[in-house]
């Protein structure tokens, strides 16, 4: 998400000449958007925040935000610390409209494998646990650097089953991603579609991790990156070229 290509970006270029949309979908919260949707020539939506928050990029406001309490953000840590008592927890912020007041938080000792949290600028606020977990938050980012993201995934599946939460992970870090109940990238697709009153069976998606694959499923056809993690090249309806190769405009070539 860090770069489009011209190839790619020529082909979005034909995707929105031709009246179709194209939405951004990611992990990453609205404040990464901008640049990215710049360099590909967007101005429609973005489904943020795995699925947490919809943000409409021209009018640059998030038009839907879906929480998890501050109650229930002490009880996830609470659980996992239990089974992984080495974590570092950081919370995602997103209020409707253009707030944007302290974004992200971190307790000291986390760190976040994609650099600056925060995107092109500014700085985390770090703060006490009790603090990062005091307000309502869009995702909940829990670290441990000793163990992979797909170790974490699966050490903290049972502590957290009776806490109706989506768990998942968009590199293998040691980084997972928990979001409220119900809350996917397929989801957040789901409501974009709603208002450009479209039907899923018409939408293409493109994904590489985990947190891609309940979107891949949804969709009426569901593409996977040639360097996919194994659940979505499982899934995926077609197996597109690796990033490096242009694998969306690959795909997207066919018909634009």
């Amino acid at each position: 998400m860090e770069r489009v290509t011209d190839r790619t970006a020529r082909v979005i270029a034909r995707v929105l000449a031709s009246d179709t949309p194209f939405v951004l979908v990611s992990g990453r919260p609205p404040r990464w958007i901008p640049r990215v949707a710049r360099a590909a020539g967007l101005t429609g939506y973005a489904v943020c925040a795995n699925g947490a928050a919809v943000y409409d990029i021209g009018a640059d406001e998030v038009l839907s935000v879906h929480e998890i309490a501050a109650v229930q953000l002490h009880d996830v840590v609470h659980a996992v610390g239990a089974v992984l008592p080495d974590i570092r927890v950081a919370s995602e912020r997103t209020r409707l409209g253009r707030d944007t007041d302290t974004p992200f938080a971190i307790e000291p000792g986390f760190r976040n494998p994609w650099g600056n949290p925060n995107g092109e600028s500014g700085e985390p606020g770090i703060a006490p646990r009790a603090e990062v977990l005091g307000h309502p938050a869009t995702k909940l980012l829990v670290r441990h650097r000793g163990m992979t993201s797909q170790q974490m995934a699966e050490a903290v599946t049972t502590v957290l089953a009776g806490l109706d939460l989506e768990v998942t992970y968009s590199s293998n870090s040691g980084l997972i991603e928990i979001s409220a109940a119900g809350v996917t990238k397929a989801s957040g697709l789901a409501e974009v579609c709603e208002l450009l009153d479209l039907d899923a069976a018409a939408v293409v998606a493109f994904g590489d991790m985990p947190n891609d694959e309940p979107m891949l499923r949804w969709v009426g056809h569901g593409v996977a990156m040639a360097n996919a993690h194994a659940d979505l090249l499982a899934i995926a309806d077609e197996v597109t070229a690796p990033n490096s190769e242009d694998g969306v405009a690959q795909v997207l070539e066919r018909w634009f």
